[in-house]
């Protein structure tokens, strides 16, 4: 081949391979020189220069000038091979085309590097608010006025049955009458204004500084709060499509009211208000109220009884004379009436104040403008509207729903709930018959009118094992007697609290009065049933110390038992369970004292009692029922000892529905009271009352029965609650003077009720308890209780002793007249059965169904010889002063 035809050699350092590695270099990174080879490179020819690269030679040359640029102008990078620093880094590299957002900055180093500029701050500003005015705008395109005509529409609640059947459907019985604004009176408009809203007619309708402590309030978990102005309540009242207390809906109100106040006048929004406003009674605008509260029409209410209503729209719960305890404990009538008239007195001074009333005007209207009392819908007669009630404020104090009580209330007025009850039909109508026979086979006020006059019974029957209220009897109609007596009604229970007496001493123990006076509390011995006790009667209360009581007046405590009888002289050594069984005072007055008022304190809310319902334990006589809870908490805590100690909270709905969506469900919620040896060996002592003791009359045929009879000091009220494994259910029986014209609530004495010396709770609350569980009993498979297992020692309580001979104990012996019998004198001795008949009503005759003793009940009679008086009088419990509440809430509930 000839020379000219011959290639050139490559070079090493450059060629296609070299495109290559300058390609694959970084970016920051200075490229290798291709003039020559690195010295000492074993791939280039030593002492040779290094021939031209060609086309990729002159590539690489020009990449070169553009790299040199970029270092003098940003510098950065390390010294390539060549003596020159490489190319700039990512944040120092001039971009080839510059950027709309210009962050982190280019052209800036340290912390210089991330401070926005003002351009950028300025932009994003601007940006921010272009699109919060387009939301706003957007918002307030797609908000509507509220529609008054809708918001005064009604529904009704649907109550249902356990079985699913329909029980009364009702809520939507008031008139909702939208009247224009012309009919609204002038004294009502500006009462409103004065009390509400005293910038309404020049301000906008929006009050930013109120939906502020709204929202605030909201996100701290507090209660939610309405609009501060009369536009924003307007339209929370009129927004029916949701009634949730959230941000969003708070949002979406702010801008329907600045809709409302840019479209419509003052006059409609007024109008408006009142049309919608919520006065109570389930009473929905003004012309509604004006026929509730005082049955006029609107127009012709006059400035004192406009003032009135106006202050219901604070809150008809803490404002209706009429009292809201199914709502609230606190609002019981008395406190109400109060919040009224100062409301009302502030709200007509306010209106002077604002010129809307003169003092000439003023001054006529000095009366308080009482209302009508509540007028109670036909559908509600009988027990239903007792029912309707219970279940309405369980589901009002058990589920919020977002929102505070006062506002689901007012939910639940405007109706289309669908309320699932655990009431029995079959069982509300036997126990409802039953007392009705009771009552007009004895209970005559014609014949004996300062005996048979406000006499009272109530009675709830409980689920042991799920805490559903099956039955209760109210009174004798919801229409005509408002309170319900299954609830909180100031009676108290007294012996039938004794078994949280006898719990307490097993569960905690009695304290030892030897200890060392700084342990002496936690130096305890379980107490067993057949623990000794005194049953002496006036007998001195002592500390658990072995010093007298006293209170801080000095004076000494001595206790009586009914009748004034001591059991089983000369030594009056009786044991717990006789004691419980003839319902003997001395020993659970001594007992209690032994563990610790505080302690038996405890057993009675571990069982289910509400604390507002329980009476001061700083006094001994605590121990045998100086509280006042309901016969539905008495049925409760009595299910828990029927249940080895597992409580549950007695409830009535199972579940509501609203529009198909379920919004409520019942959840099973079981707590350990006390543990199932104290439950069942209290169980086994209250069949003894039954078998053999006051409570005879309460005998089940073929079942087991357990239970406790109660009478309380004059004879002021009795009880009788009991149980079987199935169902436990609370009987009681008061006079009640709670007559309009009377000036406060009175029990009053039962000495020769029912044409009996005295009323026991042997008598007639056993009566109606045994007739109304054979009935809601009957088909159901009988079932034995728990045996209980030993529990606890055998001490001597209040200074006794062992002694030689024997003390009355049915637990010793297979039957009563094997067991020593006290003298005749203070107790009769058993004898079988005589062959004479008895009447039904005649509980002291020993051919009844229970024997000698079935009306031997002793309650809570406590004497003052030397010390103060047994119990507190009517006048200082619940009856007159105390809270009156309902058994949920709330809170309540009792």
């Amino acid at each position: 081949m000839s020379e000219h035809r011959r290639k050139p050699p490559e070079s090493q350092g450059g060629g296609r391979a070299a495109a290559r590695r300058a390609a694959q270099q970084p970016s920051g990174r200075r490229a290798a020189p291709a003039r020559d080879a690195v010295a000492g490179s074993p791939s280039a020819p030593h002492g040779e220069p290094r021939p031209a690269g060609g086309r990729a030679e002159a590539r690489r040359a020009a990449q070169r000038g553009g790299r040199r640029r970029g270092a003098e102008s940003g510098g950065g990078g390390p010294a390539g091979p060549g003596g020159r620093r490489g190319g700039a880094g990512p944040g120092n590299r001039r971009p080839g085309k510059k950027r709309i957002i210009d962050y982190p900055r280019y052209n800036k180093r340290g912390w210089r590097r991330w401070m926005p500029s003002w351009k950028l701050v300025s932009g994003l500003c601007v940006g921010f608010l272009g699109t919060l005015v387009a939301v706003i705008a957007i918002a307030y395109w797609m908000v509507s006025v509220p529609n008054v005509a809708q918001a005064a529409q009604a529904q009704n609640n649907v109550y249902f049955w356990a079985d699913g059947s329909q029980m009364v459907a009702t809520g939507g019985e008031v008139n909702r009458q939208i009247i224009p604004y012309e009919k609204i009176p002038a004294a009502m408009r500006y009462a409103v204004i004065s009390a509400e809203n005293k910038t309404f007619e020049t301000d906008s309708g929006v009050d930013p500084q109120g939906i502020a402590r709204a929202l605030l309030n909201m996100a701290k978990g507090g209660h939610t709060q309405g609009g501060s102005t009369i536009t924003q309540q307007y339209v929370k009242n009129a927004r029916l499509d949701d009634q949730s207390q959230t941000i969003t809906r708070k949002f979406k109100e702010l801008f329907i009211s600045i809709k409302v106040g840019a479209t419509k006048k003052k006059s409609e929004i007024m109008a408006g208000y009142l049309n919608t406003a919520y006065y109570g009674r389930g009473a929905y605008g003004l012309q509604a109220a004006a026929r509730t509260y005082y049955s006029k029409d609107a127009k012709d209410l006059d400035p004192s009884q406009c003032a009135f209503l106006a202050s219901l729209l604070k809150g008809a719960t803490y404002f209706d004379p009429a009292g809201a305890t199914e709502i609230d404990p606190a609002a019981t009538p008395e406190q109400n009436t109060k919040n009224a008239m100062n409301r009302w007195a502030w709200i007509l001074d306010q209106e002077v104040k604002d010129d809307h009333l003169s003092a000439a005007d003023r001054a006529k209207y000095k009366q308080f403008p009482m209302p009508d009392k509540p007028k109670k819908n036909a559908q509600l007669s009988g027990q239903i509207g007792y029912l309707v009630s219970l279940a309405k404020s369980y589901f009002v104090n058990s589920h919020s729903q977002g929102m505070d009580t006062t506002d689901l209330q007012k939910d639940l007025d405007r109706g289309g709930y669908e309320i699932h009850t655990t009431f029995d039909k079959k069982k509300v109508q036997a126990l409802e018959d039953v007392v009705k026979k009771v009552r007009k086979e004895n209970i005559d006020a014609k014949k004996r009118p300062e005996k048979d006059t406000f006499v009272q019974f109530g009675a709830a029957s409980v689920d042991n094992k799920t805490g559903a209220i099956k039955a209760i009897y109210g009174g004798e109609d919801a229409t005509k007697h408002f309170t319900d007596n299954a609830d909180e009604t100031g009676a108290q229970v007294g012996s039938t609290f004794k078994p949280f007496v006898l719990a307490a001493g097993m569960e905690y123990g009695k304290r030892d009065p030897k200890g060392p006076a700084d342990q002496g509390d936690s130096q305890r011995t379980l107490v067993s049933p057949k623990s000794i006790y005194s049953g002496m009667n006036n007998l001195k209360i002592k500390n658990y110390d072995g010093s007298l009581w006293a209170d801080k007046d000095g004076q000494q405590w001595r206790q009586t038992n009914d009748g004034h009888q001591s059991y089983n002289p000369p030594s009056y050594a009786i044991d717990l369970r006789y004691a419980m069984q003839e319902s003997v005072n001395t020993p659970y007055v001594q007992l209690g004292m032994d563990v610790g008022t505080d302690k038996v304190r405890d057993v009675a809310l571990a069982a289910g009692l509400r604390k507002e319902s329980l009476a001061s334990s700083n006094v001994p006589s605590f121990s045998i029922g100086t509280s006042s809870p309901s016969a539905i908490r008495m049925a409760g805590a009595y299910a828990t000892f029927a249940t080895s100690g597992m409580h549950r909270d007695p409830y009535s709905v199972e579940k509501v529905t609203k529009q198909g969506q379920v919004v409520f469900q019942h959840e099973d919620k079981a707590t350990r009271a006390f543990s199932a040896a104290v439950a069942d060996n209290v169980t086994d002592v209250l069949k003894s009352v039954v078998e053999e003791g006051t409570g005879t009359h309460a005998k089940l045929t073929g079942r087991d029965v357990a239970g406790k009879t109660g009478t309380t000091d004059e004879n002021r009220s009795a009880w009788f609650v009991g149980y079987t494994p199935q169902l436990a259910t609370a009987v009681t029986m008061y006079r009640l003077d709670d007559n309009e014209t009377s000036k406060k609530r009175e029990f009053l004495s039962m000495f020769g009720t029912g044409g009996q010396d005295k009323i026991h709770g042997a008598s007639f609350p056993s009566t109606i308890w045994h007739d109304y569980m054979e009935q809601a009993l009957n088909g159901v498979p009988a079932a034995a209780f728990p045996t209980p297992e030993p529990i606890g020692d055998k001490v001597y309580g209040g200074g006794m002793s062992p002694s030689p001979s024997a003390p009355p104990s049915p637990s010793d012996s297979p039957k009563p007249s094997d067991s020593p019998s006290p003298t005749p004198s203070v107790t009769p001795s058993k004898s079988p059965k005589p062959t004479k008949s008895c009447g039904k009503w005649d509980w002291n005759c020993s051919g009844g169904p229970g024997g000698t003793n079935a009306g031997a009940d002793q309650g809570t009679t406590t004497g003052n010889v030397g010390g103060p008086s047994g119990s507190p009088s009517p006048s200082s419990s619940k009856p007159g002063n105390g809270p009156q509440g309902n058994i949920f809430g709330g809170p309540g509930g009792g």
